[in-house]
């Protein structure tokens, strides 16, 4: 599943013309094919999914294994500690982790739901904490795993408080909106008129827009000036998924993570 979910990098054409010439530029697409959900990449699919020439991609992967940023399992690589400690380092992401665990905890405990943690992150939505049962572990979602915005429940409440929402929509009418299932919103028009609803209720809901079976429920959580700085969100199959039940327990753990993430901040 994961892997219908993510969009590769092109294929290479063995030109690298049409990609970054920088080594910073190259390296980070290489990184970045792991985004797809993917632990373990030969040279030939790093390369294919990177868009990075074969033997650029080598030469640089062994650079990146010299700095930590990858490892060499066999004939394969996996991301390197160095990256999980890097990102463990992320101010905005350390900080919402950190004061938001204990409250996510006690949310799933509550609700027996998939709790997540997420950002937005260009058109995607960044999940930095999730908070799972055993019934749980196969859902489509991972910690540092990316999914769009559009179809989410987390990215429908992030889109709906941004200042910048029309524009954002006026360039997805160029290029077109993301479908993971035939339940997954069509046209932007349509996003429009449910991120003006998930504005004036202060919620959004998401009913197999992602997965089959599955829907979620998202609230947002604010920051110390008040402005949206991530959601949190209960996912269950649809089946279960009661949103007047969820509501008062997802807004009670968003006002929490709110109140302990503006002790944090320096201007809180």
């Amino acid at each position: 599943m994961a892997s219908q979910m993510f969009v590769e990098a092109p294929t290479g054409s063995g030109d690298d013309a049409a990609y970054p010439n920088s080594v910073l530029g190259k390296a980070q697409l290489l990184l970045g094919a792991f985004e797809s959900g993917a632990f373990h990449l030969r040279l030939a699919e790093l390369s294919r999914r990177s868009g990075v020439p074969k033997a650029s991609a080598y030469r640089l992967a062994q650079e990146l294994v010299q700095w930590g940023l990858l490892e060499r399992r066999g004939d394969s690589y996996q991301l390197g500690m160095r990256m999980f400690e890097l990102g463990q380092r992320v101010p905005v992401s350390a900080m919402l982790r950190r004061v938001a665990r204990p409250l996510l905890t006690d949310l799933f405990a509550a609700t027996r739901a998939a709790i997540h943690l997420a950002v937005l992150d260009g058109g995607h939505v960044l999940y930095v904490e999730k908070v799972a049962g055993e019934a749980n572990v196969h859902t489509h979602s991972r910690v540092g795993g990316r999914l769009p915005a559009t179809c989410t429940a987390t990215g429908k409440v992030l889109l709906a408080a941004r200042s910048d929402r029309e524009e954002r929509l006026r360039r997805l009418e160029l290029t077109g909106l993301p479908s993971l299932t035939p339940r997954t919103v069509g046209s932007v028009e349509d996003l429009r008129r449910q991120l003006v609803i998930v504005r004036e209720r202060g919620y959004a809901v998401e009913r197999e827009e992602i997965l089959l079976g599955f829907g979620s429920v998202a609230v947002p959580v604010a920051g110390a000036d008040g402005t949206v700085v991530a959601s949190v969100s209960a996912t269950a199959p649809v089946a279960r998924l009661e949103t007047r039940l969820l509501l008062p327990a997802l807004r009670s753990t968003a006002a929490g993570i709110s109140r302990a993430f503006r002790c944090e901040t320096p201007d809180g």
